[in-house]
């Protein structure tokens, strides 16, 4: 077991902590400060213990340290009604800073919002912890105790707690580690603990309120991870956000590191270990009202402001990791707080049930790889090595850069080579039974003229035969189409680049018939189609292959030609349709069309007709 060593005195006086008189008025010194740099305890070895002053609970105020919360406590009214507003009135005053202004409304508002919190019905509280506290104890003024072992190998932020709070702190982790004994991974609670302190009557006050966050049942609601499948999941549906909202730093990190998924499972660090405690308490602000979904925001708007201070060149042969964590660091030497949460709330995220599927979805994937929800720690690599990967298309680089494109839950996978037209031969009955009984696919072509393009598939293509004769377009909106020579660039489904386009469908909505796609692949003189290409809605995916927020028959769409992803017969395939096919192939795989079209809005991916010198479908291993 991992034990902290450090003993500590008893803190003089503290400072008051200004709480609402029920006048409306404040009370105490009015100094509340924000603004220093967090200080870490690290967990070390075993040898180490430390010791806990059960006399610690000295009243309100007790736990900050004052002289290391530089800016005086802004003096100001506080209305009487506050507290009484509406949730979404207090989600605009969380987010212009409101809260900020008095330490006293501060602590009012955490304490009222976490109260409202919907959790299971037996939930400790107050009362619960002064009787665990005294057991654990005792009477005695020193004891020594382990921390929780779910606390193993992680850091503790105590941003401006005095010693008497960052005993507090750890008094209050080792009682959530006896009352919650599920708990088996979760880095993040230390940190939140140690921010609620700053503005708690007393640990007790304290932990009542964490432990209302652990124990909350919200529907598509989480607060706390509280296992590493949890955690590793999380993390997996943030690389999948950067995706898709910050190409340009997702296809940076990608291009300088061997491991993103290593990159990006440190997010919530960024948030809640790194940022200063003036930047961190705000994230705080807007986290109790909206939950885990604005933490998503936050470091998708760190990314890109990381994005805008470096360049390409000045990341060669360093550690990107550390360098986003210093970024994050000395944050204040480049956005302030307010526009830096602005511009979180300028990105428009799939909605709280979508996200939540979608980490449903990655949970699966990481349980089909062995990950449990016992387990605290994970001792295998999830990262896939590229070192072996060998192609006659695309080098390792480029494989690695396409792979870091695809959902976080199939590229835990290894590419797995299902078709290639040097060792196949050029046959479509071929390419489809090669194929069929795989799902996703990564499609690689390379013309004569040395230009290279693709596509990530997402549905498998034996979904072709279930509409029978009338087989039209099938596929999700995780497909994408690229092009790797002469330049690396992503053509995602229109709807995700422009999400207000679409609306949820209501049950009653029916579904529009589907083009020929023999229709389809005969074209006119010109190039183009001269089908109608009405929209085709796929056939629901199997059972446990989720495809979350992005099977179009979750949205209702303005142009019924703007979701055609796939299609395949016996004359050819098709991938992405209306007003034009993005990529067409005949029934030898030897000549293709490429050009503009509504469901990706893509360019040509390569001269517009072009002869096939090689071609391989990648498959994913285990999936």
């Amino acid at each position: 077991m991992l034990q902290v060593g450090l003993s500590l005195r008893r803190s003089p006086g503290g400072a008051d902590s200004g709480f609402l008189t029920d006048e409306g008025d404040t009370t105490g010194t009015g100094e509340e400060i924000f603004g220093s740099s967090p200080v870490t305890v690290v967990i070390t070895s075993e040898a180490d213990t430390w010791d806990i002053d059960i006399s610690s609970c000295l009243g309100c105020g007790q736990f900050v340290d004052w002289d290391r919360m530089p800016d005086p406590e802004q003096q100001t009214h506080i209305p009487r009604d506050i507290l009484s507003k509406s949730p979404k009135e207090l989600k605009k005053l969380a987010r212009e800073g409101y809260w900020a202004v008095s330490r006293a409304l501060r602590a009012q508002v955490y304490h009222q919002l976490i109260q409202q919190v919907s959790c299971r019905l037996v939930t400790p509280d107050a009362l619960v912890y002064r009787d665990v506290a005294s057991r654990l104890f005792g009477k005695m003024s020193v004891s020594s105790y382990p921390l929780p072992e779910f606390l193993e190998g992680c850091s503790m932020p105590t941003y401006c707690l005095n010693p008497a709070g960052v005993t507090a702190l750890k008094k209050i982790l080792i009682c959530i580690g006896n009352l919650f004994p599920d708990i088996t991974y979760s880095p993040i609670l230390p940190s939140l603990v140690a921010l609620l302190l700053h503005y708690s009557e007393d640990e007790a006050q304290c932990f009542e309120n964490i432990s209302r966050l652990i124990a909350s049942n919200s529907p598509h609601t989480s607060y706390i991870d509280q296992s590493f499948l949890a955690h590793q999941a999380s993390c997996m549906t943030f690389g999948d956000l950067a995706n898709k909202h910050c190409p340009a730093a997702h296809k940076l990190i990608a291009s300088t590191s061997e491991n993103v998924f290593e990159v990006y499972s440190e997010w919530l660090s960024w948030l809640f270990h790194d940022l200063p405690f003036n930047y961190a308490i705000r994230v705080f602000d807007v986290y109790l009202l909206e939950g885990q979904k604005v933490l998503y925001r936050i470091a998708l708007a760190l990314l890109k402001q990381y994005r805008l201070s470096v360049t390409s060149t000045e990341l060669e042969g360093t550690d990107i990791k550390a360098d986003l964590q210093a970024f994050v660091q000395n944050i204040t030497e480049h956005v302030s707080v307010d526009k830096l949460l602005e511009r979180a709330f300028s990105i428009r995220l799939f909605s709280r049930k979508e996200i939540w599927l979608l980490q449903m979805a990655n949970r699966k994937a990481l349980m089909e790889r062995g990950i449990t929800m016992v387990q605290n720690r994970q001792s295998f690599h999830l990262a896939i090595d590229m070192q072996n990967f060998s192609s006659s298309i695309v080098t390792a680089q480029e494989m690695r850069i396409i792979w870091s494109w695809i959902p976080e839950r199939f590229s835990l996978s290894s590419p797995l080579l299902l078709f290639s037209t040097s060792e196949d031969g050029c046959s479509l009955q071929r390419f489809y039974t090669c194929c069929e009984g795989y799902e996703p696919t990564v499609l690689l072509l390379k013309t004569t003229e040395g230009e290279v393009c693709g596509a990530f598939l997402s549905s498998d293509w034996s979904e072709r035969k279930k509409s029978g004769a009338t087989s039209g377009f099938f596929g999700t909106g995780e497909c994408f189409v690229f092009t790797v020579r002469p330049e690396m660039e992503r053509y995602e489904w229109v709807f995700i680049k422009k999400p207000e386009l679409a609306k949820a469908v209501p049950r009653s909505r029916q579904r529009s018939p589907s083009p020929s796609p023999a229709s389809l692949l005969s074209s006119s003189p010109d190039g183009r189609s001269t089908s109608s290409n009405h929209l085709t809605v796929p056939t629901p995916q199997r059972k446990g292959r989720l495809s979350p927020f992005l099977a179009i028959r979750h949205f209702l769409l303005p142009s019924k030609t703007a979701s055609m992803f796939m299609c395949g017969s016996r004359e050819g395939i098709i991938i992405g349709g209306g007003g034009g096919q993005a990529l067409s192939l005949d029934a030898n795989l030897l000549w293709g069309h490429t050009e503009h079209c509504e469901t990706f809005d893509n360019p040509p991916l390569c001269q517009e007709n072009f002869k096939v010198q090689l071609l391989e479908v990648w498959g994913f291993q285990n999936v």
